[in-house]
């Protein structure tokens, strides 16, 4: 998936809060799933008819609704509905290109993140953008894809009821989605340290061409990321400061856990870039000594035959009289002559330990 920023030609002109979806269509149809809990309560179904579905009017029951699927703009249109969620933000919901960020509507959070997956095959990073709405007992999520995600833990840790899963609120909830999140990008930086590793062994050991675009794919990857991870940061801190009546005072200690894992991660990726930086040094200072040395054992024959050429030109010369020439031993004496001088430069380079 291209990483840069995408198209929004499409909506140049029209109203703010007009619903128009801006990326790839990664799923053929839209699942939503509703999760419905407290401390003795579990429900979980599918729902095929978004009409049909009405939201529990228990207050101490919390809502989860995901929704997997981004390009039905009615589905995402009726969600909001039973929200009542503000038509920007619906806006970028469908709007795939936003980068982490937190709003507060009062009534509700809105809060972007973006799910990071490692494609073993192409070695790149691919991503999804997560979001979440999250209300006095109720957190909606929206992702791009069916096919995965990182909230599985989640999911099971409401089913099986164990902890404080259930005893606690949609602001707990909100934590949980976030930290397996960024939980994630350990994972994603693990792998890219292996790939680091692998790659400083290639460019010690055999600095190709190759190897120098290796370098710059993963610096690009580092940048991407880096763009990903830090607006995260401001969001976590944000939630942490407590600014919002929605989050409460409890969550605060859990918060401060999850900016703590941010700024590791923050701090790791800027080490990789650093690494990364070192090895396209490392490559160039590599490719300039291998250039030096054949220059220098270049240099170094080109210098042995100087004088073989200049005594092969004097003797070549045209002149009719030149002793030499007729002379019994004057061919051998010239070869001797000259093997001698090869010779002895070839151990006075020696000697200077050039060679």
């Amino acid at each position: 998936m291209k990483k840069t920023m995408k198209k929004i030609s499409k909506k140049t002109g029209l109203p703010p809060g007009t619903l128009v979806h801006i990326g790839e269509k990664k799923s053929e149809k839209v699942r939503i799933t509703v999760f419905e809990y407290h401390e003795e309560l579990f429900q979980q179904r599918e729902i095929e008819n978004i009409d049909e579905y009405h939201p529990s009017q228990d207050a101490a029951v919390i809502t989860w609704v995901n929704i997997d699927g981004l390009h039905r703009l009615d589905i995402i249109e009726k969600i909001g509905k039973l929200f009542n969620l503000h038509p920007l933000t619906l806006e970028d919901i469908v709007n795939t290109g936003q980068f982490p960020k937190i709003e507060d509507y009062e009534d509700y959070l809105f809060i972007v993140l973006k799910m990071l997956y490692f494609n073993e095959t192409s070695n790149e990073i691919e991503v999804e953008q997560v979001s979440l709405c999250v209300g006095s007992n109720f957190v909606v999520s929206f992702q791009e894809e069916i096919k995965r995600d990182v909230f599985d833990s989640v999911r099971a840790r409401i089913k099986n009821g164990k902890g404080r899963m259930r005893k606690m609120g949609a602001d707990y909830l909100t934590y949980t989605l976030i930290d397996a999140v960024i939980d994630s990008y350990f994972l994603i930086l693990e792998k890219l340290g292996e790939k680091i590793e692998v790659l400083e062994e290639k460019v010690v050991n055999e600095p190709q061409e190759q190897v120098l675009h290796e370098i710059h794919r993963f610096k690009r990857e580092m940048i991407f990321l880096r763009k990903s991870v830090w607006p995260l940061r401001e969001v976590v801190s944000s939630l942490e400061r407590g600014e919002s009546k929605l989050i409460h005072e409890s969550m605060h200690i859990y918060l401060r856990d999850v900016y703590d894992h941010t700024i590791r991660i923050i701090e790791t990726i800027e080490t990789f870039r650093d690494i990364l930086s070192g090895l396209l040094d490392i490559y160039l200072s590599s490719i300039s000594n291998r250039i030096n040395a054949v220059m220098k054992v270049l240099t170094i024959i080109a210098t042995i035959f100087m004088p073989l050429t200049f005594m092969a030109g004097v003797y070549g010369m045209n002149f009719k009289f030149m002793p030499e020439l007729e002379w019994r031993w004057g061919y051998p004496l010239i070869m001797l002559v000259m093997a001698s001088i090869g010779i002895s430069m070839l151990l006075y380079f020696r000697r200077k330990k050039w060679l």
